[in-house]
């Protein structure tokens, strides 16, 4: 296969893969995973990496993949950034750790500065620096239930929240998330969101729907926090009708209870603005960032409200390795990155060009029953042909040919049927017409079986 383009260079198969998908030394490799690593670390795609940069992932066996998940929305700003790298670098020659409670340093601050002022709203802002994205969510409800002195806590259908105890219970699917790991804490509810592909209703209908729930079903006096992914992550990028969003806020405020965005997957550039909450005018009272907060170094953030942060006694907050000054030297060089290449209007490039190469196939593929995403975080979801039904399974059947063509993506969704893009920012048009070739194919490939 090549695809030939306005761009200046064309992109094949051949100039990509050096073997089949996967090759031997990676097959060989993951015969030895499976006596060493645990069967609950799972695999989607048994290539082996090598060495990674920009836009491509290279694997033990020289071939080149098109990376369109970047870590699951983590390399952002591309792969081994040279700024970032030499930050870390940097830093690893003067120091790696202290532990921030204890002897503090520079760098957490700085950050703590970049995240107030980044963060939608001009009330005054705090932050504490965790390591992961379901950590976060963790300390933003212990946060929230201390403010508020109540217990409860609501989140949205389809949501993903973590791997964690508390944030097992939280995400819209048991499986494969916490089956057989219970008994789950209590005091956690899931409530409808808005789903406008599926559900048709207007943001002040789907909000409606979703206050009535709060109300009658966990009560206010109860509720300490309602959080909400802005556009949906492993739900499969679901974005909600306008107002949605803002109605929850509006009720939150009235009502006393801390409003939560989780940004862990649509923050820092990935939507063509730097959180996805400013698409919606949405002045969230806490706010978490993770994954491209940090150009693959492990790091997290939950900043808030002074007044709901410093609701939490000294002692109360962080963690041995919160806020390593390593990762937090890579976090200052994402931000330097992000503002001095203006990547923000390169989110938006790349969510124009998916976007409208996917309606062309959509019009080709009535497979196809929605696009939809902001920036450098679009999806399509997948039905039975003519339909709004949902095609249970088949974005691993596009994913899986895809790889054979050396074009990694990423499955979503509640029912696996929803393919989403998350390339990092250095991706040229010429890589993504490639991209959306790939999926016309295996589209043709699905549909025909």
């Amino acid at each position: 296969m090549t695809v030939t383009t306005n761009a200046t260079t064309s992109v094949s198969r051949e100039q990509l893969l050096v073997t089949d998908v996967p090759g031997p030394e990676s097959r060989r490799l993951h015969d030895e995973r499976s006596h060493v690593v645990a069967d609950g670390v799972s695999c989607v795609l048994p290539v082996y990496i090598d060495h990674a940069t920009g836009p491509f992932l290279v694997d033990v066996d020289g071939n080149r993949f098109i990376d369109l998940g970047s870590g699951i929305g983590v390399t952002t700003i591309g792969h081994t950034n040279q700024a970032v790298v030499d930050a870390a670098t940097e830093q690893l020659g003067k120091v790696t750790h202290t532990l921030f409670t204890v002897t503090p340093y520079p760098g957490y601050v700085a950050l703590a500065n970049k995240l107030a002022d980044k963060t939608p709203g001009s009330h005054q802002k705090k932050t504490v620096l965790v390591n992961s994205g379901a950590e976060a969510v963790e300390n933003a409800v212990k946060i929230a239930r201390k403010y508020t002195g109540r217990r409860a806590v609501a989140a949205l259908d389809h949501a993903f929240h973590g791997r964690t105890s508390l944030t097992m219970a939280m995400n819209h699917k048991a499986a494969p998330y916490s089956t057989g790991f219970g008994p789950l804490p209590g005091d956690v509810h899931c409530v409808p969101n808005s789903y406008p592909f599926r559900d048709g209703l207007t943001g002040e209908q789907a909000a409606a729907r979703t206050i009535a729930h709060l109300e009658q079903r966990i009560g206010v006096s109860d509720l300490a926090a309602l959080i909400a992914e802005p556009i949906q992550g492993e739900g499969g990028f679901v974005v909600p009708a306008p107002g949605y969003l803002n109605k929850l806020q509006d009720w939150c405020t009235a009502n006393g209870v801390v409003f939560i965005a989780d940004e862990i997957q649509s923050g820092i550039a990935r939507t063509g603005t730097w959180f996805a909450s400013e698409l919606f005018d949405l002045v969230p009272d806490v706010i978490l960032t993770a994954k491209g907060i940090a150009g693959g170094l492990p790091l997290a953030g939950v900043t808030g409200r002074a007044e709901i942060m410093d609701a939490a006694q000294p002692g109360g907050l962080g963690g041995t390795f919160g806020g390593n000054p390593v990762a937090v030297a890579a976090a200052l060089a994402v931000f330097e990155e992000i503002e001095s290449r203006d990547l923000l209007a390169e989110s938006k490039r790349i969510g124009s060009t998916l976007t409208n190469g996917l309606h062309r196939l959509q019009q080709r593929h009535s497979s196809i029953g929605e696009v939809r995403g902001h920036g450098a975080m679009i999806a399509f979801e997948i039905v039975r042909p003519g339909t709004q039904t949902p095609l249970p399974g088949a974005a691993s059947v596009v994913a899986e040919q895809a790889a054979a063509e050396g074009v990694l993506l990423l499955t979503a969704g509640s029912d696996g049927n929803v393919i989403r893009f998350l390339p990092n920012l250095t991706v040229t048009e010429d890589l993504l017409e490639y991209v959306l070739q790939v999926v016309d194919d295996a589209l043709l490939i699905l549909e025909a079986a």
